[in-house]
């Protein structure tokens, strides 16, 4: 069976990866306003962020058959559909709407990990897939930017409402754009399983079993939680830290924001292409955490002016945020073609946990001590101790062929 254009199959991962990102980051981006307007304490933010993770966790869950039944582009599809539907029920601003809209958001992010590494499995040419992987996952960060430098302006001018119903119309024109390659990649005339001959039980199971395939998984996806608290934590709060705390606007917060996210567009692809270099994959993100932690706690303790936290920022979101796509290529390397999608969606099903305990747990932090710094600090903390618990596994596990230095 011939491949799909890498290329193709790149540029469609990337925009939607980057798409459903500016969508669930836009919650975060005009936080302060819209939990003020909804009558809610700024801290709640973690909360619906924990939803969106929610939302998430149940298509990993139960969502691989519609993968299976629809293919890749098909799925992507969907997920922009029901991105579009949770933005228009979240500029309702009712507090039942804001927690449905959250569930749906999350539900429409999920299938970007799975269904994306599954296009990019077929296509990625094997020395360079952790290059290409992790441009994909740079989606991530960038649609984060976005955000922050189009979200947060769009709400203080013209209200938050204006900036959901912008986002829903850029689902909307996404899952327009990709259709023109649902043809090649998902090659809708080859029969597809209904899912009929696998019971609920099973495909539930699926995912997590798929982790048991290979002993190096497990201690790569505690590391990918652990990262993920962080990266939850920074990406929800940061904003709503930087105006209730230390007295920014919501544009220069945003600014900031926008400044992090960016920063891991670049160390995203710049650090993929050094684990394919490299070929210790482990080794580089356990030096990684280690360095997270560090610039993660400068951001949140140092006092400083907009500038130099511009600068933190952005050193801190190129290091807590930049590890996505080194830990899916691990995954979709260490599994056989046949259970990428399973395992993929078991590893995201995780890293997804993490992302819906931190920020829960980080806002009864702040309720309870009402100290950003000592929250953050927190979660930085458990980052370094994860990283130590498994050092010796990462460090003992088998070394990925180096990638050529010439074609």
């Amino acid at each position: 069976m011939a491949r799909p254009s890498w290329i193709a199959a790149l540029w469609v991962t990337l925009l939607v990866q980057t798409v459903a990102s500016f969508l669930t980051q836009s919650l975060p981006a005009i936080a302060p306003l819209m939990t003020a307007d909804a009558g809610l304490r700024p801290e709640v933010i973690g909360n619906l962020a924990s939803v969106i993770a929610l939302g998430t966790v149940l298509f990993l869950l139960a969502g691989n058959g519609v993968l299976a039944r629809f293919g890749p582009v098909r799925t992507l599809q969907i997920g922009a559909a029901v991105l579009a539907l949770g933005m228009l029920i979240a500029a309702s601003g009712s507090v039942p709407a804001l927690v449905f809209a959250s569930l749906l958001l999350g539900i429409g992010y999920a299938p970007a990990a799975p269904a994306g590494s599954q296009i990019l499995q077929d296509s990625a040419p094997a020395e360079h897939r952790t290059l290409i992987f992790s441009v994909k996952q740079a989606g991530a960060p960038l649609g984060g930017a976005f955000a922050g430098l189009i979200c947060a302006p769009v709400a203080a001018w013209l209200g938050w409402q204006a900036a959901l119903l912008l986002g829903a119309a850029v689902a909307i024109a996404t899952g327009c754009i990709i259709q023109p390659q649902r043809r090649p990649i998902d090659r809708p005339e080859e029969p597809r399983p209904t899912g009929a001959a696998k019971g609920l039980a099973q495909m539930l199971a699926a995912p997590i079993a798929a982790l048991r395939l290979d002993a190096r998984l497990p201690p790569l996806i505690a590391l990918a939680m652990s990262f993920s608290v962080v990266q939850g934590c920074l990406f929800t709060f940061v904003v709503t830290w930087l105006v209730t705390d230390r007295g920014l606007s919501l544009v220069e917060a945003g600014g900031v924001f926008a400044a992090m996210q960016a920063a891991g567009v670049l160390a995203r692809i710049v650090l993929g292409w050094l684990a394919d270099r490299t070929g210790r994959p482990g080794r580089n993100l356990l030096i990684q955490a280690i360095a997270a932690a560090a610039c993660t706690l400068l951001l949140t303790l140092l006092p400083a002016g907009l500038w130099l936290l511009v600068i933190l920022a952005g050193a801190t979101g190129s290091l807590a945020a930049s590890w996505n796509g080194i830990v899916m290529a691990e995954v979709a390397r260490l599994v056989p073609r046949g259970r990428v999608g399973d395992a993929t969606a078991g590893c995201a099903l995780l890293i997804f946990l993490g992302y819906l305990v931190g920020p829960s747990a980080f806002a009864l932090l702040i309720g309870a001590t009402g100290s950003w710094g000592g929250s953050f600090a927190v979660i930085a903390g458990q980052l370094v101790i994860v990283a130590g618990a498994v050092a010796a596994p990462l460090l003992r596990s088998a070394t990925v062929a180096p990638a050529p230095t010439s074609d």
